[in-house]
């Protein structure tokens, strides 16, 4: 279970947090979960959201049931710093779909002083690392890996199956396009 910890002494220190998993695992509404108690803490923060992905709404960050929270879609990673204007808090979901330079922005904020909050597929569907994820758990001060329920067997799921036959790494889709899988179940159906 994640802790958040913040230095003492009212200095302003700034950190990476990465949340990951496997589709349906639960990441949006964590990163969610963690903007809104800032939010309620009167704490200034920006959230940001891939253009690729416009799957429930164009301007927020929705989870898969629904939860949603205002986002700015951006193209390329190097847009958040023009929109960054000193904000406290930086949040970054679908981050598996930024370039590499994404890490770069992160740590730089986070060197000054910004808690960087990221969110992403830590695979993608054939269990390969996916993007800039490995860079981003490699540089994080914190890491939450969250689980899914194998649609198979119910146990808990780190895989996320892609139904179709496509062949491209990155397919946006949500329930008819991927599904949760174990390791066991996901290796009689992929192998």
């Amino acid at each position: 279970m994640f802790l958040e910890q913040f230095p003492e002494d009212g200095k302003r220190h700034g950190w990476v947090e990465v949340i990951c998993g496997s589709m349906f695992s639960g990441k949006t509404e964590e990163l969610i979960r963690r903007l809104r108690r800032a939010k309620f803490a009167n704490q200034e923060l920006l959230l940001f959201k891939p253009k690729i992905d416009r799957r429930y709404s164009e301007e927020n960050v929705v989870s898969h049931n629904g939860i949603s929270f205002e986002a700015i879609q951006i193209d390329s990673s190097k847009e958040i710093l023009g929109h960054w204007k000193k904000e406290r808090i930086v949040a970054i979901d679908e981050a598996q779909f930024f370039d590499m330079d994404v890490v770069n922005v992160v740590n730089e904020l986070a060197s000054k002083g910004v808690r960087v909050v990221c969110a992403g597929l830590d695979m993608d569907f054939q269990g390969n690392p996916f993007g800039p994820i490995p860079n981003l758990l490699a540089s994080a001060e914190y890491v939450t890996k969250v689980h899914a329920i194998c649609m198979s067997c119910g146990n808990l799921a780190q895989f996320s199956h892609r139904k179709s036959k496509e062949k491209e790494q990155v397919l946006v889709g949500a329930v008819d396009e991927y599904e949760p899988l174990c390791r066991s179940c996901y290796n009689k159906i992929a192998h």
